[in-house]
């Protein structure tokens, strides 16, 4: 069974960090006299009296984690930070309904960017650097972050991380899990800050700038502005955004190779190859499309492709342009990229191009195995065989990926909701994108979508930001059983 002691006292901890956070924009509501300030005090002070609560109720915890801990606490860690973080949309008045509080809290912590807001500017500085900044922390994982200061219980976090990044493949750059996350945290921050001067050089002001940084390396998508990025009229800006997009979208732990001097590591990586080769190909050919079928210059479809290829691709969801105005063909291929994601092992969602790269190699050998059934083919990558196991875990996540999407479509039709708008949501959530199809594109709120499809998509997004093992594991009755 699972160790409810232990697991009271990391939410005890969490919610004490989320009450800190809280309190960070309390000052920034007071720097620019908003009328939110009460609402992050009130809010932090619950965070505090119930993390109090917990920490004494899981007092005498146990040192040893096991890895049914872990899971539990990573999922329950999402529920919790979104439960308690709705508090100031709500205590505030700019978001009344639990539902829509819930889905954008979840949206922010998850990365996912969509949002039931119709008016973003009209929010307080207060509430928008609260939405950034749940997608700053939940980009790279709230627990992920935990595994810095675990060791101050005299517990390890890599149970912990084995259930953060389930099914992700990931390289330990130093022996010790604590101490590959505190350097992934340190170029975490330092892409952030670097981003924001770059963004003030290019002539946002610093609240703006901050946000975005937040929301870009994150790979979230949440914007100050209704218009997303296309506000700032900026081909500047754009392109800088692109540019820390695709840097967000690679794997950490090869970033961390590259600061400390081992670039041969990016250079040979077969996703990362695979990642590149897919923005380059995929903008291509949007290129040309709006060149050819739209009154733009070369140099404008190029960004706006590029742009748009890239926020899809790592899950990012902003936008400088309605790709729903494109040809309907183009259509389609946003669809792809919407499913594909980035790199295992980033802030980005989708299905990550490490499984498509294996999934396309493991087609190849079935075609060589009908005419050479008794030839022995391993699956290569990085010089490494892929094990059958874990390719058997691949095959069933891609199936578990696709029953989500289509049972979840099945759903909100049945609520009412459009084939095209349905199967876009879902998409989007599942995937952590933000932006959908049709009504819900990237110029639409989700603010129409019923109440109880708010929730379904709100599952999604968990569902997503997790890699569904490690929810839907909590489900089965073998989870719960006494070994």
């Amino acid at each position: 069974m699972v160790n409810s002691k232990i697991i009271l006292r990391i939410l005890s901890f969490l919610l004490l960090i989320e009450a800190a956070m809280l309190l960070f924009c309390s000052l920034v509501s007071l720097i620019y006299a908003g009328d939110d300030l009460l609402s992050f005090l009130y809010s932090a002070g619950v965070c505090i009296g119930v993390g109090g609560l917990l920490w004494l109720l899981g007092k005498d915890a146990p040192k040893h984690m096991s890895r049914r801990d872990g899971y539990v606490i990573v999922t329950v860690s999402w529920l919790v930070f979104s439960l308690f973080g709705m508090l100031p949309f709500i205590i505030s008045g700019y978001i009344p309904s639990v539902t829509n509080a819930f889905f954008e809290t979840m949206s922010g912590f998850s990365s996912t960017g969509a949002t039931i807001l119709d008016d973003i500017e009209s929010l307080p500085h207060g509430l928008l650097f609260w939405r950034s900044m749940t997608q700053w922390i939940g980009g790279l994982g709230i627990v992920f972050f935990t595994i810095a200061v675990l060791p101050i219980f005299g517990v390890s976090g890599v149970q912990v991380f084995a259930a953060e990044a389930s099914g992700m493949a990931h390289d330990k750059v130093y022996p010790r899990i604590g101490i590959t996350a505190k350097w992934i945290w340190s170029i975490y921050v330092g892409m952030t800050g670097t981003l924001a001067l770059l963004l003030m050089l290019g002539g946002m002001n610093l609240f703006d700038s901050v946000c975005h940084a937040f929301t870009t390396t994150s790979t979230g998508g949440f914007s100050t502005k209704q218009d997303s990025i296309a506000y700032f009229n900026s081909p500047y800006i754009e392109y800088v955004i692109t540019v820390f997009m695709f840097i967000s979208g690679i794997n950490f732990a090869l970033l961390l190779f590259a600061v400390t001097g081992r670039f041969k590591k990016l250079l040979k990586n077969g996703e990362l190859k695979w990642f590149f080769i897919s923005v380059v190909s995929l903008t291509l050919v949007i290129a040309v499309g709006l060149y050819l079928t739209r009154s733009m210059g070369a140099e404008e479809a190029f960004r706006k492709s590029v742009f748009q290829v890239v926020s899809l691709h790592t899950s990012t969801g902003y936008a400088t342009a309605n790709y729903m105005t494109w040809p309907s063909m183009l259509w389609g291929i946003i669809v792809v990229i919407m499913l594909m994601g980035a790199c295992a092992g980033s802030t980005t969602g989708g299905i990550k191009c490490i499984r498509l790269l294996i999934i396309s190699k493991l087609t190849r050998n079935e075609f060589k195995h009908i005419t050479h059934p008794n030839a022995v083919l391993p699956v290569r990558v990085n010089n490494q065989v892929i094990p059958q196991p874990l390719r058997s875990t691949i095959l069933a996540f891609l199936f578990l990926y696709g029953i989500v999407i289509i049972v979840s479509t099945l759903i909100l039709m049945g609520l009412g909701m459009e084939l095209t708008e349905s199967l876009g949501c879902c998409i989007s959530s599942l995937g952590n994108m933000g932006p959908s199809l049709g009504k819900y594109g990237p110029d639409s709120s989700w603010s129409s979508i019923p109440d109880a499809g708010k929730w379904l998509l709100s599952f999604l997004m968990l569902l997503g930001r997790l890699e569904i093992f490690t929810v839907l594991l909590l489900f089965t009755s073998n989870f719960w059983k006494r070994i």
